[in-house]
């Protein structure tokens, strides 16, 4: 029987062979009072111990809004077994109007030994129609993939702060998106970790005015925290890009340094502090600070500008947009300047894209 959104069971064991009669066997006994539902096929590899438990319980969560064929796939290379395991289950949540219960399939398999090469067979045969495929790879990319895999995703889903050799994984990357001949969507949650600071860099040149400041630009500090230091390079990055800085001097110590259109020099430094993945960031424009700081009353962000002139400083807080539920006007304890929400609830990893 289908699970509730309770139980983060595996399943029924299942032969490989039989997974699509055990299905409709499930479907059939359950006629009538759950309705299957499907938009996508959401693949999730890992090689991580108890991966399958733990994407298990993260299905599910996914599946209350987003209703899928899941594919959880655990798998452990160095295995001296050649086998796989399958497994049948499915996630039932109540609809809004609580007369029926919307249920998502979930098909889980342990892969060991060799048979990691019949991954992409192991998919292929087990999605759901012509859905789109979302494919979330949470571990490094081996050097050898093979091509068919990435000609049939249509959303890669990876997390490039875990990567052990970034330069090297950004590579494999690179290789998936032209094997998939452009059609492939790249997600990587180490860049949307940066949506809201971003946002919050961005509104401080918001109006023309203040455009003048590209040209003024001195230096730029990123705080980051442990283990989160591709983060802070991939804020650095996108900055560089869009003010169209060019490399002038590689990063040693933390420390790097670009050139401007004019070739005038903007120093970078990256320091790592405790604290989330990014802490305060520094940007000096010929006198004027513009300051992203994390807010210690809430999940928020200050922002601020200060103008130097001889010894005083006009510290100026913007506003930017204020979220009621979480706005440190509804909290109490927080004594500090006004703080400005930029996390709502998070990105969700599932967004429609064009079926075959």
């Amino acid at each position: 029987m289908p699970a509730s959104a309770e139980t983060y069971s595996l399943g029924e064991p299942v032969e490989i062979s039989e997974i699509g009669r055990k299905l409709k066997t499930l479907w059939k006994e359950s006629e009538g009072a759950m309705t299957r539902a499907s938009l996508i096929n959401l693949a999730i590899y890992s090689e991580k111990p108890d991966s399958l438990e733990k994407n298990t319980q993260l299905i599910v969560r996914i599946t209350e809004n987003h209703a899928c064929r899941a594919l959880v796939i655990g798998a452990n290379r160095e295995s001296n077994e050649n086998k796989v395991e399958a497994w049948v289950n499915a996630h039932c949540h109540v609809t809004r109007a609580g007369s029926k219960q919307i249920c998502s399939e979930q098909l889980s398999f342990l892969v060991e030994g060799p048979c990691v090469k019949l991954l992409p067979s192991i998919v292929f045969s087990h999605l759901d129609s012509d859905l789109p495929l979302y494919l979330w790879w949470q571990d490094d990319f081996p050097d050898e993939m093979d091509p068919q895999l990435w000609a049939w995703v249509d959303r890669l889903i990876f997390d490039s702060q875990s990567w052990k050799n970034f330069d090297k994984q950004m590579r494999h990357v690179e290789t998936a998106e032209q094997e998939a001949r452009q059609r492939i969507v790249l997600c990587d949650l180490n860049w949307t970790r940066l949506d809201k600071v971003r946002y919050a860099i961005a509104q401080f040149f918001d109006h023309p005015a203040s455009h003048h400041h590209f040209v003024e630009m001195e230096n730029v500090t990123v705080d980051f925290g442990p283990g989160f230091k591709s983060t802070a390079i991939l804020l650095i990055g996108w900055l560089a890009a869009q003010l169209k800085w060019k490399t002038n001097q590689q990063e040693m110590n933390g420390s790097c340094r670009f050139l401007d259109a004019n070739d005038r020099k903007i120093d970078i430094e990256l320091r790592e502090r405790p604290g989330g993945p990014i802490g305060d960031v520094v940007l000096n424009s010929r006198g004027v600070k513009f300051c992203v700081t994390p807010a210690k009353c809430a999940d928020l962000l200050e922002v601020s500008r200060s103008i130097f002139c001889h010894a005083v400083c006009d510290r100026r807080p913007r506003s930017i947009v204020s979220t009621p539920r979480t706005g440190c006007a509804l909290n109490p304890a927080c004594t500090r300047k006004p703080c400005f929400s930029f996390s709502p609830s998070p990105s969700s990893l599932i967004r429609p894209v064009a079926s075959r």
